[in-house]
């Protein structure tokens, strides 16, 4: 029997060698914490303190304004300093909330709301989940009680657990499965609660067996749960392609999981499932992976929310040389950052420092016809032909080309020999269609 995977795929230097031995160490800030009111997909939260007020650690700030939305907690005690725009990773001026911190990390009682699980009904979790302000950590950022609340719920039958942990350079993942395995194993239970016909998947990369060996020990007596090694390729642990693996069930653009029956959530989210509803604790804090040749010591940290980049960098003993290129999450889905005084979100998951920058350093010459971006593609879709059409602003030949059906995974920017910003063009593309049928 073939390795569970799906067609397509690169292997690029997976750079896990950084830290991937590193220990998840504990890391609170400062200086002020910025908490960006649109840290998740859908409308932005809305704030419900004011210049002045004191907070709390785990504290609400920010409420849900909306079915999707999600609050948004304060990872520090101290003082609303203002409420005003501040730059994000992705170079976007977004609304924000500034606390002084006080250093004295004085907490609401997180005990005081918990529940015995088994007292708890479905909705009660989903509730607590909500309040929580979980969202999905692998970086969309899309609130975790909406997609555990799927209109076909009778017919969800998989909940996939991604600890494939694909995009080279991090570790943070897997880092927790190794030292809380336990808490990824509970909040898989927490969810499987919520769906009476499902069962659970753990996938991880076969290139992380000790992983693979410690979560089969904790579910070897577990009924509704199996783990699953996947083969190492990316982008394994993208949501389609890690659909596929397991199931061999096909989505496309216009589908989401649960519309093949599946559920899938990211190795952190998980966890952040478990901390809200055995332990009471908002999202606040998640571990970031600080990486790359261009860092003095590469680690994994435990991060509050908040938290300026630069603070984890000095964490990490500041730059190794002189940095060509600084990204947000890896190098294939990360986006580069144009300053490191901008905060950690729930959705970050690294900062890479790279030394060298072969995309700036690399002129792209005219396409050869080879075809590798094809072959290499999940979405099996025709990446030159989509770049040229989104090039000429062809936004109707775009869409019937099955351009929507790009993951923009970076596979055939990757592998593309005349190093032509396939990606890019058909990204942006993608975006100019979703904001025309916006409209």
């Amino acid at each position: 029997m073939g390795k569970l995977t799906f067609k397509g795929g690169v292997h690029p230097f997976d750079g896990k060698k950084y830290t991937k031995d590193k220990p998840i160490e504990v890391l609170l800030p400062k200086g002020e914490c910025v908490f960006p009111l649109s840290q998740h997909i859908g409308a932005p939260a809305v704030p419900v303190v004011k210049k002045g007020d004191y907070v709390l650690d785990g504290q609400l700030i920010a409420q849900a304004n909306g079915f999707v939305s999600a609050n948004i907690h304060s990872s520090v005690s101290g003082t609303v300093k203002a409420i005003e725009p501040r730059y994000v990773a992705t170079g976007a001026k977004v609304d924000s909330i500034i606390i002084e911190n006080d250093g004295k990390y004085e907490s609401v009682d997180f005990a005081a709301n918990v529940k015995p699980l088994d007292t708890l009904s479905k909705d009660d979790i989903r509730a607590i989940i909500k309040d929580a302000g979980v969202v999905g950590m692998g970086g969309a950022g899309f609130p975790t009680n909406v997609k555990l609340t799927p209109k076909n719920i009778d017919d969800i039958d998989t909940i996939i657990v991604n600890g494939a942990e694909c995009e080279p350079y991090l570790t943070s993942d897997y880092r927790r499965m190794l030292e809380e395995p336990e808490k990824v194993v509970e909040g898989l239970k927490i969810v499987l609660r919520l769906f009476d016909n499902a069962t659970g998947y753990i996938a991880i990369e076969d290139n992380k067996p000790e992983a693979i060996k410690v979560m089969e020990k904790l579910t070897e007596n577990e009924s509704r749960i199996q783990v699953k090694a996947v083969k190492t390729k990316y982008p394994q642990g993208g949501e389609r392609t890690l659909v596929y693996a397991i199931t061999k069930r096909q989505i496309n653009s216009n589908m989401l999981p649960a519309d093949k029956g599946c559920i899938v959530h990211n190795i952190d989210t998980i966890v952040s499932i478990y901390n809200a509803v055995v332990c009471g604790f908002p999202l606040t804090k998640r571990i970031i992976t600080v990486t790359g040749d261009g860092i003095k010591e590469p680690k994994n940290f435990y991060v509050c929310v908040g938290t300026s980049y630069r603070e984890v960098l000095e964490a990490a003993g500041g730059f190794e040389g002189e940095p060509k290129k600084l990204i947000s999450g890896g190098p294939m889905m990360g986006f580069a950052m144009s300053s490191i005084d901008v905060p950690v979100v729930k959705g970050s998951s690294s900062l890479l420092v790279m030394t060298k920058d072969e995309v700036s350093e690399t002129d792209e010459s005219a396409c050869i016809r080879c075809g590798r971006c094809a072959s290499v593609c999940p979405g099996r879709v025709l990446p030159a032909k989509l770049a040229v059409l989104a090039a000429q602003g062809n936004m109707e030949a775009f869409v019937k080309n099955n351009g929507m059906e790009c993951c923009e995974c970076g596979c055939c920017s990757y592998i593309c020999p005349a190093k032509r910003q396939l990606t890019q063009r058909i990204k942006s593309m993608r975006k100019a269609v979703l904001a025309s049928r916006k409209k």
